[in-house]
């Protein structure tokens, strides 16, 4: 599956806890990363600076379902399982 278009779920759901450029502390579950340009597509993407979580990330199905909505909600649920 290719990341969805205009969507960015990954990078607003989940809490991330290793440096992102300009959070050098990461960022809180719900908390858009400030690396999300306003197209919902990521101003880091392909760069070194990226965070390894980040670019370990693969799109699927069962993770980003069939919307945005989906993707927010199971990203959600993963965060509060894995607390």
């Amino acid at each position: 599956m290719l990341c969805r278009s205009h969507c960015g779920a990954c990078c607003t759901a989940p809490s991330i806890s290793s440096p992102i450029p300009g959070m050098p502390n990461g960022k809180a579950a719900g908390e858009p990363c400030i690396k999300l340009l306003q197209d919902m597509s990521c101003a880091i993407f392909g760069s070194p600076s990226r965070p390894k979580v980040c670019a370990d990330f693969m799109a699927e199905t069962a993770i980003c379902g069939d919307t945005r909505e989906d993707a927010i909600m199971i990203l959600d649920i993963l965060e509060n399982d894995t607390k």
